[in-house]
């Protein structure tokens, strides 16, 4: 196994972060029957995975995150049951929430991906398929470990339209401790509960049989994944606390935070479980960042136009967080460019203002259309999303047509708005302004 580094670097301004590919041609498909009940051999009463003895790969194509609901199933309850063994109050009041959250997931979008890229590449016997469910379901469970930690480092309140876990935490807590330590409270069980999701997903991972050659690919992209969610959220916050607004860290921040993360290390894992030799692992590698970058991308204008009915929480998170995300700093440049000192003014007084307003952010908007920033990120994303299906494309012909199909549908689908457009102003002369006071 060695390191390439990826040779289109046109998805993003700065130097691209490594992909693995096989040194040889491909990869053995020696495969041993029962490989994902390795949780027996720690005396657990319910083999991990046995809840889905059988089933073949066509059954599951009928309703993934289904398939992937009932093998999370499968593997949190044992963990529960120890978390019950070490502590009743442990296991009711974090680890029941970790698994609560996680089960409650939204559209399994990273464990879809995998999966169609598994199938896609070839993947077609069981003991495959328990393999990319049980790597589909460490996902669910790293996801649920991203949320929660950023939605105590960005103070939200709100998550899937219901209480952030810390928030819920703080307020299970009303009457036993003053607001100032009920929320302190909440704020650290939140960061344990994040760490044993985060502990679930390693096991989940290390206790998937698979042959040599494979376990060593899927180690190191799961190694590259996690630390690379890390490293984007570190330059996120560093982004908010400085104040930076230049479009190029912002899409490198994005680039490590989301793109990798949601799409390009999900294709990874599912071609790496399926077998895929180096040039499909290239190809789709770069597929992935391309569309995962449109995925962020289309994620930055859901928080400014998205309708919260739809979003699931607050909208115009990013700006009252004074987030470095590409719209924003694209934004700031623009208005320079034009000599727009008035947008200017409304970005500067915006942007980290934890009480703006309805008002101030109707303002935003305002100059995110006046200053063409909406409409060149809507170009990019385009952009991003054709360069990305090229890639796919370039991969040549699958092992299974179909799956290859619904894969590139589910890419294609990444960059499409996931909210539907909250009523923006229409786009006002440049210079012009708007009014000012948006707190």
């Amino acid at each position: 196994m060695r390191r390439t580094p990826a040779k289109d670097h046109s998805a993003t301004t700065s130097p691209p972060v490594p992909y693995l590919v096989a040194s040889t041609g491909s990869a053995p498909r020696h495969r041993r029957a029962g490989r994902a009940v390795a949780g027996a051999a720690h005396g657990v009463a319910a083999p991990e995975g046995t809840a889905l003895p059988g089933v073949a790969p066509r059954t599951v194509d009928a309703d993934v995150p289904a398939a992937v609901g009932e093998m999370l199933e499968a593997l949190l309850a044992p963990r529960l049951a120890r978390a019950g063994a070490l502590d009743a109050l442990f296991a009711g009041e974090l680890a029941g929430r970790v698994a609560r959250f996680t089960r409650d997931g939204g559209k399994r979008t990273r464990s879809q991906l995998l999966w169609w890229s598994m199938r896609a590449c070839g993947g077609e016997d069981t003991a495959t398929a328990t393999a990319a469910l049980r790597i589909g379901a460490a996902l669910e469970l790293l996801q649920t470990c991203a949320l929660v930690h950023d939605d105590v480092m960005d103070g939200s309140v709100l998550r899937r339209g219901r209480p952030a876990l810390h928030t819920d935490l703080r307020d299970r807590c009303d009457g036993l401790a003053s607001p100032e330590g009920a929320a302190r409270f909440g704020e650290a069980a939140a960061v344990l509960a994040g760490d044993l999701a985060l502990v679930w997903a390693d096991d989940v991972v290390a206790g998937t049989e698979l042959d040599p050659w494979t376990a060593a690919v899927v180690r190191e992209v799961w190694a590259d994944l996690r630390t690379e969610m890390v490293a984007g959220q570190f330059l996120d916050l560093r982004g908010q606390l400085t104040g930076a607004r230049s479009p190029q860290q912002a899409l490198r921040a994005a680039h490590l935070k989301s793109a990798l993360y949601s799409v390009q290390r999900p294709l990874s894992l599912g071609a790496a479980v399926a077998g895929a030799d180096g040039r499909t692992l290239r190809a789709l590698s770069s597929a992935g960042r391309c569309v995962g970058m449109a995925f962020q991308l289309r994620d930055d204008l859901d928080d400014a136009f998205g309708d919260p009915r739809h979003t699931g929480k607050g909208c115009g998170g990013d700006v009252r967080e004074g987030k470095p995300t590409y719209l924003a700093a694209s934004a700031v440049a623009r208005a320079r460019a034009l000599g727009d000192t008035k947008a200017l003014a409304v970005l500067e007084r915006a942007l980290g203002d934890t009480d703006l307003t309805e008002r101030g952010l109707d303002e935003v908007r305002e100059v995110l259309v006046r200053t063409g920033a909406r409409a060149a990120v809507e170009a990019k994303i385009g952009r991003l999303v054709a360069r990305g299906l090229r890639h796919f494309d370039g991969a040549g012909a699958l092992p299974d047509a179909q799956a290859a199909r619904r894969l590139r549908g589910l890419l294609a689908a990444q960059a499409t708005s996931r909210a539907p457009d909250h009523p923006s102003p229409a786009p006002a002369a440049a210079g012009s302004g708007a009014a000012g006071g948006g707190r």
